[in-house]
């Protein structure tokens, strides 16, 4: 009995998302599920957004969860999008929340684009809708979906996507983004370790070695996006280049019909303790 007690008490997700971003729930909310979804140890990742992470901590204490800092920033190179979680990061620092600010206010500039666009398209949205869809989180298109879909000009939020917003679509505009490298830069300025989000089978290995030479500490290898195979090919990557392991659920709370996926997506808790000690060696 007391081994199954220390399994279920070894359930780490680092890669979960409020509505200070994209999520649905507020951050209450989501350390309440994942304590009844059997997680000891979480991060809160939300889009150019550390807001959160503040609320988080003393709940967490609260109810017997860790709580990581963390991050999550939109790089590009060479055409690849690549999202880059940083761990750990000092959510005070000053730097690091100027930086965020910046991007949080590039957002909305993106935002208003898109509307334009949706509106030549004969879509009248107004930004006033997308911002209250935001609320506090940063603004980012699963808003605008969700605009589209209560203002009945798409069906569903999956349709939003497909018909205008898109990556190439006719209302798609691109985002503000760093290169990977100032992203690394930014989080470790702010004491924190840097990880590639979900690399699945858009990456090669080539790139991930540019990564690790430009200061990358490691690589999420458990996503519900990664098949078993792609999975176990990154875990040998990671061995490979001696980079840390990370996973997650990228757990939105149901705004992208994910529930299903807390809990189920985890990591054991000693890839925490080796981030730990290659933070404090």
């Amino acid at each position: 009995m007391k081994e199954k007690n220390e399994k279920l008490n070894n359930k780490t997700d680092l890669h979960l998302h409020t509505n200070h971003s994209d999520g649905a729930l507020s951050t209450e909310e989501l350390l309440t599920r994942s304590k009844k979804n059997g997680l000891n140890c979480i991060s809160i990742v939300d889009h150019d957004n550390v807001s959160a992470v503040g609320e988080a901590i003393p709940l967490g204490k609260q109810l017997g969860i860790e709580v990581i800092p963390g991050v999550e920033l939109s790089t590009i190179i060479n055409d690849y999008e690549i999202h880059i979680l940083g761990y750990f990061i000092d959510h005070k620092n000053e730097n690091l929340l100027e930086y965020l600010k910046f991007f949080r206010t590039e957002r909305i500039t993106r935002a208003k684009r898109i509307v334009e666009k949706l509106n030549k398209l004969k879509i009248p949205l107004k930004i006033e809708s997308v911002l209250e869809q935001a609320n506090i989180g940063s603004v980012g298109r699963p808003h605008i979906a969700s605009a589209l879909v209560e203002e009945g000009y798409v069906d569903t939020y999956l349709q939003a996507f497909s018909r205008y917003i898109k990556n190439g679509g006719p209302a798609f505009e691109k985002k503000y983004t760093l290169t990977p490298a100032q992203a690394i830069e930014l989080i470790n300025k702010s004491g924190g370790l840097s990880f590639i989000a979900h690399p699945g089978n858009l990456m090669n290995e080539s790139l991930i070695y540019y990564l690790f030479n430009i200061g990358i500490d490691g690589i999420e290898v458990v996503h519900p996006n990664h098949t078993p195979e792609t999975t176990e090919n990154l875990k040998k990557i990671a061995s490979e280049y001696f980079l840390l392991e990370s996973g997650g659920s990228d757990y939105h709370g149901g705004l992208k019909n994910d529930e299903h996926v807390l809990g189920k997506y985890t990591i054991p808790t000693k890839h925490v303790t080796a981030m730990k000690q290659r933070l404090y060696k």
